[in-house]
């Protein structure tokens, strides 16, 4: 059968419906997992709530924006330097994060006069910064506190201070994916077409869904330059609010991750009529055609053409090392969401190894349906996946080497086998044409480190 029931998962079989083993004749009209709904009880989920969607992943990543968090102070910490997204502002927005510290007596009286506090000390405390975005969390929510007004409210006393409001509280949807959506639309809505960007090209393009990890974007902006285009804004690695407020004055957006930013892309073609072009940033063979198509839509063919030619140059030599390494290892990818269908085929198609198994945690059906396209007969889909079905396929598929998050990673390394760090690297860049060469070396050395033989020893046998 196509949809798989693992054997942990007999007592809630509604897991069923997540599992997909792709089989010979079969297409995505046929089978998708089910994806984007509840978490289903007693399945132990690895998703983030929605309020991280919003501030770790887009919002958390601006680099000259004080953070505010209005909320118990946890929910502060947790989403506080867990991602490696530099910035050339001496990373100020890996050092600090501010929070409001919402306790009982708040929730019982408000917690407003507690917030604007909150905003004219953070202000004071970094006076050149003149830019804030407040995230909402379950707990104000709940109590119904007004952070736009607050906000409108020291914009007009303090004057020369812009505030963006993301009202997203982990609650309000079944994954991060709703941070994400809510961040997009509202941004749009608010902040979009409000700041002038100074115009020094001909060309220029809005790149979407690139944060930065670890030097992603300055991997990517260095091609583009190179091309003669001006990149008006990164959404929303190593950025600036004004940059993103300046994002309807491109030309074209070039969406990388489709699923935390694709909203955006979408609104600025509806009201600025910008069209989208959607490519894939991880891969030589990917990064290849991705110049090609920004290339072909500006008429600037020759100019990607010798980018290419001078990065194959560079780095194809030493990606070949690795791939006589590496050629037939299988893996696992379980990561976010779009991951999973960028790197499926390059890791297949530039490194020669076979993946195995993808688990998304905040894909939607239509991610499942590109991944699907792309992925190899016997494949295993999982959506939502649980920590006891990833036993299984470890036991079932003998895997090499795992692109996982940190808290899955730490559980399969006492299991002897190696993890990448799919969500902050290990190594970065992995982007471009140097960025898969660290990826294939992070992945050479994980599978070749001598600790696995180590680690297999008792040493009280010796004694």
């Amino acid at each position: 059968m196509p949809l798989k029931l693992f054997e942990c998962d007999t007592v809630i079989p509604e897991r069923k419906r997540h599992v997909y083993v792709k089989n010979v004749g079969e297409d995505t009209s046929m089978f998708l997992p089910m994806a984007n709904i509840d978490t289903i009880p007693g399945s132990i989920s690895e998703r983030g709530c929605s309020y991280c969607g919003a501030k770790l992943v887009i919002g958390g990543v601006l680099k000259d924006t004080i953070q505010l968090i209005h909320g118990p102070v946890g929910c502060a910490y947790n989403t506080w330097h867990t991602k490696r997204y530099p910035s050339d502002n001496d990373n100020y927005q890996l050092k600090y994060v501010c929070s409001t510290d919402v306790k009982e007596k708040h929730v019982i009286f408000g917690a407003e006069k507690l917030l604007k506090q909150n905003i004219l000390e953070a202000f004071k405390a970094f006076p050149n910064c003149k830019r804030m975005i407040i995230y909402t969390t379950c707990a104000t929510a709940l109590i119904g506190d007004d952070p736009k007004a607050v906000a409108k409210d020291v914009m007009k006393e303090l004057g020369d201070v812009d505030i963006f409001c993301s009202q997203c509280a982990g609650f309000a949807g079944v994954s991060q994916s709703k941070g994400h959506h809510v961040f997009n639309i509202d941004w749009m809505n608010e902040k979009v077409g409000t700041y002038e960007p100074e115009i020094t090209s001909d060309y220029t393009i809005n790149m979407i869904g690139d944060y930065n990890i670890q030097g992603d974007s300055v991997v990517l902006s260095d091609y583009f330059h190179r091309m003669g285009i001006q990149v008006i804004a990164h959404f929303t690695g190593n950025e600036t609010y004004d940059g993103l407020r300046s994002m309807h004055r491109a030309q074209l957006n070039v969406v990388n991750c489709a699923r935390s930013a694709g909203y955006i892309a979408n609104e600025l073609k509806k009201k600025y009529g910008i069209p989208r072009l959607d490519v894939d940033t991880w891969g030589f063979n990917y990064v290849a055609e991705s110049l090609r198509k920004v290339g072909a839509f500006f008429g600037l063919e020759n100019r990607a053409e010798q980018v290419i030619a001078e990065e194959y140059a560079k780095w194809e030599p030493k990606l070949n090392w690795y791939k006589e390494r590496l050629k037939g290892k299988k893996l696992c990818i379980w990561t976010g969401g779009p991951r999973l269908w960028h790197w499926t085929k390059a890791l297949e198609d530039d490194l020669g190894m076979e993946v195995v198994s993808m688990s998304s945690k905040f894909g939607h059906q239509e991610d499942f349906e590109k991944v699907i396209a792309r992925g190899n007969i016997g494949t295993i889909y999982i959506d939502d996946g649980n920590e006891l079905e990833f036993f299984e396929v470890l036991k079932e598929k003998k895997v090499d080497v795992i692109f996982t998050g940190p808290r899955v990673g730490e559980l399969v390394k006492k299991l002897h086998i190696p993890y990448i760090n799919g969500h902050a690297y290990h190594n970065g860049p992995y982007m471009g044409f140097e960025g898969w060469v660290n990826c294939a070396r992070d992945i050479y050395n994980g599978i070749h480190s001598p600790i696995w033989a180590l680690a297999g020893k008792d040493i009280r046998k010796g004694a």
